[in-house]
């Protein structure tokens, strides 16, 4: 019989969520006896299916039962917080969230709040910048009596999803006054541990478990192609267990590669961050009911995601970090015996893992610009962008690290300076771009086969003893099926259908403020691009046109252009009466008049060379305001030609912001050719 409040309580809840031959673990009763001591700091670093969800509602069941106040867990993931609402009322608790997608709700829900009817609020990490939230904030922290950050990994900068709105939201709900806080993460290595110790303070109670997952079979099949890859995935689905994930690095990859196993006759949905709420929902839900043979998820599918009989993960090229691959494989077998856990390594991997260990270091001197420029007055982020010359994705990083050492403030819309200096800690980040670059080394040798690969994850996440697992393809030799070779025809098909992806390229709409034009774009040309990025279709030949620095083109990217033009040509209501090569500096302008000679050949049109560029190159990652004024300053037409009547079709071998292609339209509408379009080789991103 129990005998004590934390094993009577964890025993009820057990029973609820497992069933009643489930019995608590030692280390699960000593986490919640620990965490009914007085303003208790507790952190549980265990692995994913240990508990740790059972964990804190066993402690809110106990505090309820006390007469205590309500629990607060905040939550980095909607998917996760969908899944905490109704873990939490299967353990019998009253539960509701906050979050970006139910503002309707809140009124009701903080009256169920100051009613004492709510066991359990779920809140998302944005809503502390929400001054609707952060006025009720204060209230809401002398209600509660346990404080639960999920995911904590996210708060330290040394984890691999650190996020700084959520490192600052954890230090507001710190200073809560009768409070106890549980810190829970399954992927923090002892160095991430530390720090999420500092932060909580220096009495935390820290219980940490062995991370290895004795329930999955890693594997790696490495060498192989792109439709390789592609083929293996469309194979295996054949003769994997249940359902499962399939992991791409990107939106762009995870939509093609689900497009690719649709038309081989799978069901298999594409899942990313860029979908409606409803439409994830939907396919959590179909997937969690085994309607669906997988699921082709960015990493917005990882963190949480419950489903405990998920039988096999898919990994096409590798995730940037040791810790981050464990984290997203840590769906799959919670409550199996057996599960896969795949990885297919790309080419790429190198640079992805090379781009994670300096992504978001910050860096003095643009540190220094922006609060210069917040010094006279609050600035939106698109004013601070064009003050600065820093890109908006690098920039909005920036602000979030200056805002977690308190340099500057987010006013509505807008951000502010607080006055404070902000100086460089360049000891701390040079040494976290090591620390990364270390995970990467276990990474490259984890995805090249080197030893075992339960070990190697053991050693990334500092497991004390990492041994041979004797389940991985290391250990046995065994490969899933189909091993090292896909169906020949499978791969063919693979290579077609790669080669066929159009990438569609939506107009810019406005001019940038600070430019000599302003307000709405009226000439922006209707562009297409044979590759995106590093287009798994095109990977060799795009290889090939950046080693020329684009003075050749590989004949296969021009077929695939003239291939491109063939099936666009069907959406056009007039077909284009010259081919113009788009301006650029010298060596790319060569570039750019192989392709327009080439498209004017085959399609019979006449080639206008009309352009000429002044000056240097365009400076890279330039935001759009000194980007547009630069390009004005260069790009010249020469206002001698007559131009034809009907649209003009633009070449490029190579876009990003598709700027350049945008000011030439431009002036050729300006010089009486009003519609243009646009063909580009690669579109970078």
């Amino acid at each position: 019989m129990p005998t004590t409040p934390a094993e009577t309580h964890l025993t009820a809840v057990l029973h609820k969520l497992a069933g009643p031959h489930a019995i608590p673990r030692s280390d699960q009763l000593d986490a919640v006896s620990a965490i009914l001591q007085p303003v208790a700091r507790v952190l549980v670093v265990q692995a994913t299916g240990w508990g740790k969800s059972a964990v804190y509602w066993a402690a809110t069941t106990a505090l309820r039962h006390d007469g205590r106040g309500t629990t607060l867990v905040i939550s980095p993931l909607l998917a996760l917080m969908r899944d905490q609402v109704a873990a939490a009322e299967k353990a019998g608790l009253t539960a509701a969230s906050i979050n970006s997608t139910n503002i309707d709700d809140w009124d009701p829900i903080f009256h169920a709040l100051e009613h004492n009817q709510l066991d359990v609020l779920l809140v998302s990490p944005e809503r502390l910048g929400n001054p609707s939230f952060a006025a009720r904030l204060p209230q809401l922290l002398a209600r509660t009596s346990l404080i639960v950050i999920d995911e904590a990994h996210c708060i330290s900068d040394w984890g691999f999803d650190f996020r700084p709105d959520y490192q600052r939201l954890a230090r507001s709900l710190l200073a809560a006054p009768n409070a106890a806080v549980l810190a829970t993460t399954a992927t923090a290595n002892e160095r991430v541990t530390e720090d999420v110790r500092q932060q909580l303070g220096s009495d935390t109670a820290v219980f940490r478990g062995t991370l290895a997952r004795t329930s999955l079979r890693l594997s790696v099949i490495p060498g192989m192609s792109a439709a390789e890859r592609y083929a293996w995935t469309a194979d295996a689905l054949s003769t994997l267990p249940g359902s499962g994930i399939i992991y791409a690095l990107t939106v762009a990859e995870a939509e093609r590669l689900a497009a690719f196993l649709q038309q081989s006759g799978f069901n298999v949905p594409a899942y990313t961050g860029q979908m409606e709420t409803a439409d994830r929902l939907l396919i959590e839900q179909q997937l969690r009911n085994n309607e669906l043979k997988a699921v082709v998820a960015t990493s917005a599918l990882g963190m949480g995601y419950d489903k405990p009989d998920l039988g096999f993960c898919l990994h096409l090229g590798s995730p940037g970090t040791p810790v981050a691959y464990y984290q997203q494989i840590g769906r799959a077998g919670r409550a199996l015996d057996h599960a896969e856990a795949i990885l297919l390594p790309a080419s790429s991997d190198e640079a992805i893992w090379e781009y994670f260990a300096t992504a978001n270091i910050p860096d003095q001197a643009a540190a220094d610009r922006t609060l210069q420029a917040l010094a006279g007055q609050p600035l939106s982020i698109v004013d601070l962008e064009g003050l600065t010359a820093i890109r908006r994705g690098r920039l909005e990083a920036l602000l979030k690290i200056l805002a977690v050492d308190d340099a500057v403030r987010k006013d509505g819309s807008k951000w502010a300076a607080t006055g404070k200096p902000w100086i460089h800690d360049t000891r701390k980040w040079e040494a976290l771009v090591a620390a990364r670059r270390n995970e990467a080394t276990l990474m490259r040798n984890y995805a090249n086969g080197r030893g075992c690969l339960m070990a190697y994850l053991q050693q990334a996440l500092s497991d004390p003893q990492p041994a041979p697992c004797g389940r991985c393809s290391v250990c046995t030799g065994h490969l899933p099926a189909p091993g090292l070779h896909p169906e020949s025809a499978r791969i063919q098909q693979a290579r077609s259908f790669l080669r066929q992806q159009d990438v569609l390229i939506e107009p810019r709409k406005l001019w940038p403020k600070g430019c000599s034009r302003k307000g709405t774009i009226t000439a922006s040309p209707s562009a297409r691009a044979v590759a995106f990025a590093d287009d798994p279709g095109w990977s060799a030949e795009l290889a090939q046109l950046e080693n020329s620095n684009h003075t050749t083109i590989p004949p296969e990217l021009l077929d695939g252009a003239v291939q491109l033009l063939t099936r666009w040509k069907k959406h056009w209501q007039q077909r284009p009466a010259v081919v113009i090569p788009a301006p650029a500096p010298a060596a790319q302008m060569q570039g750019n008049r192989l392709l327009a000679q080439h498209i004017a050949g085959i399609g019979k049109l006449p080639l206008l060379d009309c352009f000429t560029w002044s000056g240097s190159p365009c400076p890279e990652n330039l935001p759009s305001t000194p980007h547009v004024n630069h390009l004005e300053q260069a790009i010249r037409l020469n206002r001698n030609i007559s131009l034809p009547r009907g649209p003009v079709l633009l070449c490029s071998t190579t876009a990003r912001s598709c700027w350049t292609l945008t000011v030439a339209a431009t002036l050729l509408a300006e010089a009486g050719a009003p519609d243009s379009l646009a063909l580009i080789l690669h579109r970078k991103p």
